[in-house]
């Protein structure tokens, strides 16, 4: 075993909070070093959230392009060239790989490339990529050990070497039947995508409506927005079999309301939830406990049940989302200066990049109802909006819920600029403002944050 090398910080992954973690703590004068197995900055730089968006936004120009005879514009022949799509993709993650090096080098914490395995408290043993192992020793450790795509124990799924958010966006070629299990966010987001690149794509959701977390309005109009570009959806849909190979020919047994079916394909996406990485790397041997569902138990302050050992993101629990990550590295930093700060009671906006996206900060009208909340409700159409008058974009609608106190408990919208508009509202909620202050503010025309007035106006009277 190699010699112990003593450092004051250890964090294990470099997703976001991790690496903020270990910039600031390196810049305060710790010795730090960050071990990363394979994605230098996280997950989202490389492999979800900035390129799946990247993508998205290649779909989003196929469609305009698609649609320039509504606006008077004559196009020629237009096709999608999946490998000049890729390559720019590659090109911006390798721009914001470049960036975390030189954040790392001018910050001073060392980025380790390696397995990391913890073999005794706050000891974490390295096999290095390159060949070789490190023994370090840890003052403070760290874990931000993320999550991965979850496989169905579907018969014949694993052999199919199905797509996951990895393999999808790196295809340089349009598939022609993209079957997606899942009707989350991440499988909606790729279904839209890959639709617009010219895939005929089909969902299958085994609940009962798509993103299943929001309201039933909101998951209609997903719904709909979705199945008007031609794509399929299957809801309370079973897949019970797979025959074949991602890539070459998918044939999967499905079973319906309506009684069983088989679907025919080319691809298979698996978009049916994440599973912590937690499992195999000696977190017991550090005493760090698991909650039932293998995440690390952690208490508000994100301290786990070991001594000096901390976690951050997703591998926490925490909302899977970058925001909240950075929202963690931001409550253990404070906490260690002496403040106390906890992950209580956060306000935790999120949006969906289908197109209208979907933004939604606060409570649903179905989490108000399970907490006994009272809430006003008042909708807002798109079309109601004179900005969409001018963009031909009308889809979607606005959604607001404000309580006895006149205070805005939640906020959801399906619509052009949706997660810019989400802000203006977090913002009021932040403040804990009344929702009479965007009723009566004076917003410029003709925007989208403009419905804003009309929309609270609309709040029935107490």
């Amino acid at each position: 075993m190699a010699d112990p090398e003593p450092y004051d910080v250890v964090v294990i992954g470099s997703g976001e909070g991790g690496k903020y973690l270990a910039w600031h703590m390196a810049q305060a004068g710790q010795r730090t070093a960050v071990v990363e197995r394979r994605w230098i900055g996280g997950s989202c730089p490389n492999i979800n959230c900035l390129p799946s968006k990247n993508e998205i936004w290649s779909a989003g120009m196929a469609r305009i392009v698609a649609r320039a005879g509504e606006f008077g514009i004559i196009t020629g022949p237009v096709s999608v060239d999946m490998a000049k799509v890729l390559q720019r993709k590659r090109d911006m993650v390798d721009g914001l790989i470049a960036f975390h090096l030189e954040r790392y080098a001018a910050s001073g914490a060392e980025l380790i490339m390696g397995s990391a395995r913890i073999v005794a408290p706050k000891t974490v043993e390295v096999s290095l990529s390159d060949g070789g192992a490190r023994l370090l020793v840890a003052g403070k450790l760290f874990l931000n050990l993320g999550t991965h795509a979850s496989i169905p124990p579907v018969p014949g799924l694993a052999e199919a070497e199905p797509l996951t958010n990895i393999e999808a966006l790196e295809l340089d070629w349009v598939p022609e039947h993209l079957i997606v299990l899942g009707g989350g966010y991440v499988g909606l987001e790729f279904a839209h995508a890959y639709r617009r690149f010219g895939s005929r794509v089909t969902i299958v959701e085994h609940g009962p409506r798509l993103a299943g977390r929001e309201d039933a309005d909101l998951s209609d109009e997903v719904q709909s927005i979705l199945e008007a570009e031609g794509v399929d959806v299957l809801l309370s849909t079973e897949i019970e079999q797979i025959e074949g190979r991602s890539s070459e020919r998918i044939r999967a047994q499905i079973r319906t309301p309506d009684g069983q079916r088989t679907i025919d394909g080319t691809d298979i996406l698996v978009a049916a939830g994440r599973t912590p990485n937690t499992r195999g790397i000696g977190l017991e041997e550090n005493g760090v406990e698991l909650t039932g569902r293998g995440y690390v138990q952690v208490n508000e302050r994100l301290e786990t049940t070991a001594p000096d050992t901390w976690a951050i993101g997703e591998c926490a629990g925490s909302p899977q989302f970058t925001h909240v990550s950075f929202d963690d590295f931001r409550v253990i930093r404070d906490n260690l200066a002496g403040g106390h700060r906890t992950t209580l009671a956060c306000l935790v906006p999120y949006c969906m990049f289908i197109d209208p996206p979907l933004a939604r900060v606060g409570m649903s009208e179905r989490e108000a109802s399970d907490k006994g909340v009272s809430v006003r409700v008042a909708k807002l159409p798109m079309r109601a909006i004179l900005r969409t008058r001018t963009t031909s974009d009308n889809a979607g609608f606005m959604k607001a819920l404000v309580g006895d106190d006149d205070r805005i408990v939640g906020f959801a919208m399906i619509g052009s600029d949706a997660g810019e508009v989400m802000a203006v509202v977090q913002t009021a909620m932040i403040g804990s403002l009344p929702y009479a202050a965007l009723r009566d503010a004076i917003l410029t025309h003709p925007t989208m944050a403009e419905g804003l007035n009309a929309l609270f106006a609309n709040i029935p009277s107490r």
